[in-house]
């Protein structure tokens, strides 16, 4: 029987291409024990606005080398009150606005230990309420050492996956023959952007999944729709 697998770095209420891996794997890992990034999206996102993309940012604090787990967010500065106001501000005429904006508002007035657990959090959330319920495993965990290609080898040896299912960004170093000498079988994410309505008028994809459930809920089958007219799913 097969096991199929994916990881990401626990992002910052990512975009919707993160929950179609969760639609397709057995096994989601969380790379919590990968370095901090200011590129990364790890403490931001995007909301569409009227005047173009608005980037909603968590303030940290964190040493250079510090793996996503160890990033503490700085709460003293109302950030959570701000990205809230923003994000009724714009959104406050969408559709689903009153639901999603009450289930986002108690996670994030949380209090966390870290980023990571923020970030999970509503991941998870958001994750359930799609449908998508694979296990869920830390790679901290796993107590591996190694890095890179060789880490996402050892993972999928660790959790005895069958299959990786790999974002399309790793194939600038993944090699296909490393994973085959382990019996694992490698794929690659097809998913594309796939416009759906919006507010403020031309699509803009690169925003955080907040947009998308503003507009229409918690309704995956509705965008799987779309997905499948595309010839993605």
């Amino acid at each position: 029987m097969s096991l199929i697998i994916a990881t990401h770095q626990p992002n910052y209420i990512p975009w919707l291409g993160y929950f179609f891996k969760f639609s397709k794997v057995d096994v989601f890992v969380f790379l919590d024990d990968i370095q901090f990034s200011k590129t990364g999206a790890h403490n931001y996102h995007y909301i569409k606005t009227p005047e173009g993309p608005l980037k909603l940012k968590i303030p940290v604090t964190h040493r250079f080398v510090d793996p996503i787990k160890n990033v503490k967010t700085n709460d003293h500065g109302g950030w959570k009150i701000r990205h809230l106001a923003e994000l009724e501000k714009y959104y406050k005429k969408a559709p689903f606005f009153d639901e999603i904006m009450e289930d986002f508002t108690k996670i994030l007035l949380t209090d966390y230990d870290n980023l990571s657990d923020l970030n999970v959090a509503i991941i998870l959330f958001i994750a359930s309420k799609f449908g998508f319920n694979p296990k869920i495993v830390y790679s901290s965990t796993l107590k591996l050492e190694s890095r890179s290609e060789q880490k996402i080898i050892d993972i999928c040896k660790a959790l005895n996956a069958t299959v990786y299912y790999s974002g399309r960004g790793a194939m600038a170093y993944q090699d296909e023959g490393n994973f085959t000498k382990e019996g694992i079988q490698l794929i690659y994410d097809i998913f594309t952007p796939t416009d759906y309505p919006q507010l403020y008028g031309e699509f803009q994809k690169n925003v955080t999944v907040l947009d998308f459930l503003m507009n229409h809920g918690y309704n995956w089958e509705y965008y799987k729709k779309l997905l499948f007219e595309k010839g993605i799913v």
